[in-house]
């Protein structure tokens, strides 16, 4: 499977398997769960900012959904545009490669707005 990501940078941070498993949790017909766990979380460790994605658009390979936090203590379950957080010259975005989440999105993003953060 090749990741379809709207940019190569978009691309080289998801494995293969996420990517599937974002797409998967898009598609109405195959969705395994109406609230799904977190596949992957993005961040910016020097400006705080998360994002537990659970989804992204087939169409554009650029539209994520998920759990988002910009670190302004307001975190909401939205979209996100992957070009938009990747393109930043000085914030670069990395994956957490230890990030294992059991807990549903819906979970997730109650315990962020109790604590005003994401705290994985």
């Amino acid at each position: 499977m090749t990741i379809a990501a709207a940019t190569p940078l978009i691309a080289k941070l998801f494995t293969e398997t996420e990517w599937s498993q974002l797409l998967k949790n898009a598609d109405p017909a195959t969705r395994e769960r109406a609230d799904p766990v977190p596949v992957v979380t993005l961040l910016t460790p020097h400006a705080d900012c998360v994002w537990l994605l659970t989804e992204i658009d087939p169409e554009d390979g650029n539209t994520a959904f998920g759990l988002c936090d910009l670190g302004m203590g307001e975190p909401e379950i939205g979209s996100v545009s992957l070009t938009e957080i990747t393109n930043h010259p000085i914030l670069p975005v990395y994956k957490d490669l230890n990030f294992r989440s059991f807990k549903t999105l819906s979970e997730l993003a109650a315990e962020a707005r109790a604590a005003r953060q994401i705290a994985v």
